[in-house]
């Protein structure tokens, strides 16, 4: 076997070179790499955090544009049935719709149907006019009134919840002017 040389023996270039090739200590090393370890893995934490918020956003929007979506197409199908619902007021109001009937039990159903997607309708006689939900088609000078007032309700107005899916079209009473 070959004698090992002791450091005295080598000479001083060999010494010089193998120190600089040397790290200094292992805990110094192992302290260099730590950090830089600890920091990809805060990196990669903080990365998936993100991941995580951005899906968490992204799954709350899809949900709120997919229920307002079926808000909307639930309204144009409500609005498609608004004239089928004013001709059985009308009927209705001129005793056309006889308790028993066929048609009355074509009326229940339709306005079942309604209350099931919670329409509900607006615009009675005797309330104050308000032009953000009412449509005057007629106006009248009362002296009987101090505010615009509805006289007549000539079309209802229905809303589902705070969505307006039509204005009541009525006639008002305005107050004569002295």
């Amino acid at each position: 076997m070959a004698e090992e040389q002791k450091p005295e023996d080598m000479d001083s270039e060999t010494q010089q070179e193998n120190e600089s090739e040397e790290p200094e200590t292992e805990e110094e090393v192992s302290v260099e790499e730590e950090p830089s370890e600890l920091d990809r893995e805060l990196e990669v934490f903080q990365d998936l955090q993100r991941l995580r918020a951005d899906f968490a956003n992204y799954k709350n929007r899809v949900e709120r544009d997919r229920a307002t979506e079926r808000q909307a197409s639930v309204a144009e199908v409500i609005r498609a049935f608004l004239p089928a619902l004013d001709d059985i007021d009308r009927a209705e109001s001129h005793g056309d719709l006889v308790e028993g009937s066929a048609m009355a039990a074509v009326a229940l159903k339709l306005r079942q149907a309604a209350e099931k997607f919670s329409l509900e309708s607006f615009g009675e006689k005797g309330e104050k006019f308000d032009p953000s939900l009412h449509d005057a088609l007629v106006q009248n000078p009362s002296a009987e009134v101090s505010e615009p007032t509805i006289a007549d309700v000539i079309e209802r107005g229905y809303r589902i919840g705070d969505r307006e899916i039509r204005p009541a079209k009525v006639a008002v009473f305005v107050p004569t002017e002295d």
